[in-house]
This record gives C-alpha cells, sequence and structure tokens, in this order.
C-alpha cells in the first residue's frame, strides 16, 4: 500500500473570511419600519457572526426607527455581506454602509 501524503495546493481566490485580513471600522445606517421585533433581528446578524457592535444608537420617529451601528473587528468583505443580510430583512426600508475611521457623528435621518 502506497503512502499517503497530504497535498500542499494554494488556494485558487483569496479567503475573504480569513481572521488575518485586514479589519475595518464599519458604520451601518439603517431606516426600517419601527416594528417591535426589529432590533433583535439587527442585532441577531451581527450575533450570529460572533461580532458585539461597538455602539448602537436606535431613535423611533412616528412610524420608523432609525438605527445606527459602528462595529469593528472584521473585514470589508464581511461588512458588505452583512449589509446585504439587513436589507433583506422584511421592514427594512434602506442600509447605508460606510468604511470610516471617524466616530459617528449623525444619525439616519427619515426623508419625507
Amino acid at each position: 500500500m502506497p503512502h499517503l501524503e497530504a497535498v500542499n495546493t494554494a488556494p485558487t481566490r483569496a479567503d475573504v473570511w480569513n481572521v488575518n485580513n485586514s479589519h475595518c471600522l464599519a458604520q451601518y445606517q439603517i431606516l426600517a419600519e419601527a416594528e417591535p421585533d426589529l432590533l433583535v433581528r439587527v442585532l441577531n446578524l451581527f450575533a450570529l457572526q460572533f461580532l458585539t457592535p461597538e455602539q448602537v444608537n436606535v431613535q423611533r420617529m412616528d412610524d420608523l426607527m432609525s438605527i445606527d451601528i459602528v462595529m469593528g473587528g472584521f473585514s470589508w468583505h464581511r461588512a458588505q455581506v452583512i449589509a446585504e443580510k439587513l436589507r433583506n430583512l422584511i421592514s427594512v426600508c434602506s442600509v447605508n454602509l460606510q468604511n470610516a475611521d471617524t466616530t459617528w457623528d449623525t444619525p439616519a435621518q427619515a426623508v419625507g
């Protein structure tokens, strides 16, 4: 029986989930319909990735809810994937994602 050897080949594409990738500070501005379970659904997308927000600001404006989240410690690609998942949540009207290393200046504002 021949001796088995591990084959070490280079991956064909970059591993975007690799923890050694450079990290960013992501700022999310979410505008959605005000529903009792909305905040839990939004924060759950981060919790499923074992991520804890650095800052969360929530404000209800009549039938809308503005949620501002500052999150660090993950790659820009991962931030974009979570933004797409946020956009797919029912009752979410808009998601704005910014890659910045500055502090959160202004919360999302409802237009209308």
